[in-house]
């Protein structure tokens, strides 16, 4: 059974979803599932696949079904992970967090700054930008798929940023020079005038530009796991979670499928959640 809740936060109020009962009865803690900007509308499939774990799932202040009042418009770890923490008080005062993207970029401060609301974090994919060493490239090339966005709109902006996620490699200063028609990818050609999409806006640039204290990290409490997905191999998100696990003294742990292989029917790009589930609940019990 899932039940919705609402907790308010400074100058935000977080809309969460609890499959199970808390506190947990089967003596775990609850698993909290995290993305960014994806909100848990994307978790439902990953969810089902821990039908004996108290699973949270929850929107990000100003994403999806939660709200902010706080005037901004910029999405950055340090004050998700302030709201995290708060979340995780009501949940009881520990987790097992997952965080996809974005969310594990969160992830990784909140573990930093409060590592005893974190029992075993698995961060997948982390778009944290700052750890490459072509960084200065691909902040680059970031920053030509948001002028395209602001240019040319939504659909130019995507085809853009899928290009950016396609190359395989080192960024050199030619991307950019040809990109992509939209509609090779079925995305609209029209402008619709809106720019305020979280992924190609800019208002996510704290997240890729973020640097993991490292010290923190390592001297944590929480057993940490950075993950990569073995379709993205040597992909921007790969390469990213590959350069963090060795600086964090780690071994880049690999999952199933792709960015987005927990997904099953949510957004119609479906990777291979049952598989995941399998290594995700490995992982989290220690054996992998």
């Amino acid at each position: 059974m899932k039940t919705t809740h609402t907790l308010d936060v400074p100058g935000a109020t977080l809309t969460y979803d609890v499959r199970g009962q808390l506190p947990a009865t089967d003596g775990t803690v609850p698993l909290l599932l995290i993305g960014q900007p994806m909100d848990a509308s994307g978790f439902g499939t990953l969810a089902s696949h821990f039908p004996d774990r108290t699973v949270v799932t929850y929107d990000p202040r100003g994403l999806g079904r939660s709200t902010r009042s706080d005037g901004d418009l910029s999405n950055s770890p340090q004050q998700q992970a302030e709201d995290l923490h708060l979340l995780v008080g009501e949940l009881g005062g520990t987790v097992d967090l997952f965080g996809s993207s974005g969310g594990a970029v969160t992830g990784l401060h909140l573990v930093a700054t409060h590592p005893e609301d974190v029992r075993t974090f698995v961060a997948h994919e982390p778009p944290v930008l700052s750890v490459l060493p072509d960084a200065a490239q691909a902040f680059a090339a970031e920053q030509r798929v948001q002028e395209v966005y602001h240019r040319d709109g939504w659909g130019a902006g995507m085809a853009a940023f899928i290009a950016l996620t396609s190359v395989q490699g080192e960024f050199t200063p030619d991307f950019g020079r040809e990109l992509p028609d939209p509609s090779a990818f079925g995305l609209p050609t029209d402008d619709d005038g809106s720019r305020v999409d979280p992924l190609l806006s800019g208002a996510s640039n704290a997240i890729t530009a973020y640097r993991p204290d490292v010290a923190a990290l390592t001297g944590a409490s929480t057993r940490v796991v950075v993950a990569g997905g073995v379709e993205s191999k040597d992909t921007l998100t790969w390469r990213t979670s590959a350069a963090l696990a060795e600086e964090l003294g780690l071994e880049l742990t690999v999952f199933p499928s792709n960015h987005g292989g927990f997904l099953g029917d949510e957004f119609g790009r479906p990777g291979e959640p049952e598989a995941f589930a399998a290594r995700l609940r490995h992982v989290l019990d220690g054996a992998g």
